[in-house]
């Protein structure tokens, strides 16, 4: 139970990684709350992980609109008055094309959400975490966030904003005892993998529930020592 007494947001929460993120929170004790834009998506989630005796709190929203952000946040004061553990987990995968064929209107809806999207939803949840006296943010990032590769597009790009973001704000939340790190899943099975890789085995990839431990370590006291981070999912693989 390392995460009892902790509020916990993750946004991204009615599928794949953002799913078992929430059932891993669950198990350890946080009261979760999970965002989406599909309230069909968000009910079957949440049933699946009250059918492992956890419970989940379900707010839609679509992070890339900084009005349903605000929204959110909101309700999220109203109910628990504060916010100790935030993952940035909802992203778009977009085209898998050359940028000079990228369609302008996906490259701006994978930004909102991808890039946009975090920043809104860490300025509405600041001061609930302000209030919390200090917490954890977690960004989830990619490697070609880290190492461009071709035909990546906008993706690509708002993970390189991503892990950009995470160290700006390490440095700048440091003295509000809140820290900031990302993870790079790696490959995992989840349907994001399955459309940018439809060639590849999904049998060789681990689950989304094999690659919670990161998760749990940066959202716990156990990680009160760690921000600006990058960390790689894998190397906790068995924790």
């Amino acid at each position: 139970m390392r995460l009892e007494g902790k509020v916990a947001l993750i946004t991204g929460g009615s599928q794949g990684i953002g799913k078992a993120v929430a059932a891993a929170f669950t198990r350890e004790g946080a009261e979760v709350i999970v965002t989406a834009r599909g309230r069909e998506g968000l009910e079957a989630a949440a049933a699946e992980i009250e059918a492992g005796r956890g419970r989940v709190v379900l707010l839609q929203a679509d992070v890339g609109d900084r009005q349903q952000v605000q929204g959110l946040a909101g309700k999220i004061k109203e109910r628990f008055g504060e916010l100790h553990v935030l993952v940035n987990n909802a992203s778009l995968l977009g085209p898998r094309v050359p940028v000079l064929e990228y369609p302008e209107e996906d490259w701006e809806t994978v930004i909102a959400v991808n890039l946009h999207g975090p920043f809104f939803v860490i300025k509405a949840c600041l001061p609930l975490m302000v209030a919390a006296g200090g917490g954890s943010i977690i960004n989830v990032s990619s490697g070609v966030g880290r190492v461009g590769k071709a035909h990546w597009g906008a993706y690509a790009v708002s993970k390189f904003g991503v892990e950009g973001l995470t160290q700006l704000l390490a440095a700048e939340l440091r003295p509000l005892q809140i820290r900031v790190n990302a993870v790079n899943p790696g490959g995992t099975r989840t349907a994001m993998r399955a459309a940018a890789y439809p060639e590849e085995d999904p049998l060789t990839l681990p689950t989304p529930e094999q690659i919670t431990p990161v998760f749990v370590f940066l959202a716990s006291d156990d990680s009160h020592h760690l921000t600006g981070q990058s960390l790689e999912a894998r190397d906790f693989l068995g924790r």
